[in-house]
Parts: C-alpha cells; sequence; structure tokens
C-alpha cells in the first residue's frame, strides 16, 4: 500500500518511528515534510497529504503534530478525507472497520513510538466492513457536496 505521512515540528521524532515500521510492513511512504525541528504550520502539513490521498496518489495517510487534533481538523476539510485521531487500539481499529478512515491522526506528546506503531499496525491491515456501515458513510459523502 502507498502511505503519505506528514507531520508540523511537533510530530517529527514519532514521524521517524512510523515510517520505519511502515518500510518494514513494506508499504511504500511518501514523507510531505516537515522534516527539521523548525516550527511550521499543520495546515501546510495536512493539506498536501490530504490531497494525496483524495486523488489516488496514496492509499491512506498518516498525519502526526503535538496532539493529532489540530493536524486532523485540517485534513477533515479537504472533501473525502475521513481523518481520525486515535490514541489506543480499539480506536484504530473501529475507525478503519466502521468509518472506513482514510487518515490516521496522532499525537506525539501523546502517545510513545511502541503505542503509535501498534496503531499504525492496526490501521494499516483492518479493513472497512461496509454494510451498515457504506450506507453511513455514504451519508458524510452527500455532507460534502
Amino acid at each position: 500500500m502507498k502511505v503519505a505521512i506528514g507531520c508540523d515540528h511537533g510530530g517529527l521524532n514519532l514521524k521517524a518511528s512510523v515510517k520505519e515500521l511502515l518500510n518494514a510492513l513494506g508499504h511504500e511512504v511518501e514523507d510531505f515534510g516537515c522534516h527539521t525541528p523548525d516550527s511550521c504550520d499543520y495546515p501546510d502539513i495536512a493539506v498536501p497529504v490530504a490531497n494525496a490521498v483524495v486523488s489516488g496518489q496514496a492509499d491512506r495517510g498518516i498525519l502526526i503534530c503535538g496532539t493529532g487534533i489540530g493536524i486532523g481538523i485540517a485534513a477533515n476539510k479537504i472533501a473525502g478525507i475521513r481523518a481520525a485521531l486515535c490514541h489506543d487500539t480499539f480506536s484504530a481499529h473501529a475507525c478503519r472497520e466502521h468509518n472506513d478512515a482514510n487518515i490516521l491522526t496522532m499525537g506525539e506528546r501523546v502517545i510513545g513510538p511502541g503505542l503509535a506503531n501498534d496503531i499504525v499496525a492496526i490501521f494499516m491491515k483492518t479493513e472497512f466492513e461496509g454494510g451498515r456501515h457504506a450506507r453511513r458513510v455514504g451519508k458524510i459523502k452527500t455532507l460534502e457536496k
């Protein structure tokens, strides 16, 4: 699977750990930045990652900032994005299975690399269940028009 990944300065270290895991799992990773600890604005990272997912350039996306909140809010402004903030493995599984989330957001100041890698592994392997959930996700799509 091709994964678009990005972070602001608050997620730089966690992004490095997640990229290593994704590569080890055999995924192709495109890094949209940031690449230094210099302060940057999370929308400048979230929008290109979200656009890569919506356009099909990437199958899924992962965004990281200090809390995972701001970068997720920015990503969810792009039509077709269902970014989910997950700091536990149950939410990572449910957001894929029930909500067809296409971007995972996490906060480096909230969780460490061990838990983050568990969350990413679950997010990447869990498929959308469809069925009654597809109807609900479809209603979200109509709200975007």
